[in-house]
C-alpha cells in the first residue's frame, strides 16, 4: 500500500507577517511605503545584512502552517526527531484497535520482495487481532489488550497525524528532511509539503529569502 498524500489544511499569516513583527521591534508603523520593501526586508532578516550584521529570524515564528499526513511508523519517527517549534498530534494505537490494517511497503523494492514483505506484514496484523481476542478471553481488560497487542505490529504500520509548523520551523524541517541524505519516504513528504506551500502563495517571498 502507498503512503497517502500530504494535505495542507491551514495557513495563518503571509509574507507581511514577519515583516510586521520585525517593524514592531523598533516601534515603526506599517505604511504602504514600507510594504513595498517587504521582499528586501525578508532577505535581510534571513541573511543578516542589516545594521548589526546579524540575522533576525524570530519574526518568521509569527506564522502557522498545518498539514494532515498519513505515513508508516518508521517515517513518523523521522517527523518527530530534531523538531524545533513543531507540534504533532498522532492517531492513537493505544485506545483503538486498528481495523483497516493499513501499511506501506517500500516502492523501490523488487516485486518479489514487495510480495514477501506484504505477506509478513499481513501475518503480523492477523496475529495482532488474534492476540487482542486471546488477551480479552484470558481476563485482561480490552483497554490493556489493545495497548499491548500493538507491540507485534511492524514499522510499516500506517498512522495519521497532524503536523503544525511556524515558518521558521518549517524551513528548518525542509533543510533537514527535503534532502537526498534523508530517508526516501520523509524526503517525499517534505517535498510535497513545500510544493503545497508554494502553490498556496502566502509565503512566496519568504521562501525565496530562505532559498527554497
Amino acid at each position: 500500500m502507498k503512503s497517502q498524500p500530504v494535505e495542507l489544511i491551514m495557513i495563518a499569516g503571509d509574507d507581511i507577517t514577519p515583516a510586521e513583527a520585525a517593524w514592531y521591534s523598533t516601534a515603526k508603523e506599517v505604511t504602504d511605503e514600507r510594504l513595498k520593501r517587504v521582499p528586501a526586508l525578508l532577505k535581510t532578516l534571513v541573511e543578516g545584512d542589516g545594521p548589526d550584521g546579524l540575522p533576525h529570524q524570530v519574526p518568521f515564528e509569527h506564522t502557522l502552517i498545518s498539514f494532515r499526513v498519513t505515513s508508516e511508523i518508521a517515517t513518523h519517527i523521522h517527523m518527530l526527531k530534531h523538531r524545533i517549534g513543531v507540534s504533532i498530534s498522532s492517531q492513537s494505537q493505544r485506545y483503538m484497535e486498528l481495523r483497516a490494517d493499513d501499511y506501506y511497503v517500500p516502492e523501490d523494492w523488487p516485486e518479489d520482495l514487495r510480495d514477501y514483505g506484504t505477506g509478513l506484514i499481513d501475518d503480523a496484523f492477523r496475529h495482532y487481532h488474534y492476540i487482542i481476542k486471546c488477551l480479552e478471553a484470558s481476563g485482561i481488560d480490552r483497554k490493556r489488550a489493545k495497548e499491548s497487542a500493538r507491540f507485534v505490529l511492524p514499522y510499516a504500520t500506517q498512522i495519521r497525524y497532524r503536523v503544525t509548523f511556524n515558518l521558521l520551523s518549517f524551513v528548518h524541517f525542509q533543510k533537514l528532511r527535503n534532502s537526498d541524505h534523508a530517508q526516501v519516504e520523509i524526503h517525499l513528504i517534505a517535498d510535497e509539503m513545500l510544493r503545497l506551500v508554494k502553490e498556496d502563495g502566502h509565503f512566496v517571498n519568504s521562501l525565496k529569502a530562505w532559498g527554497l
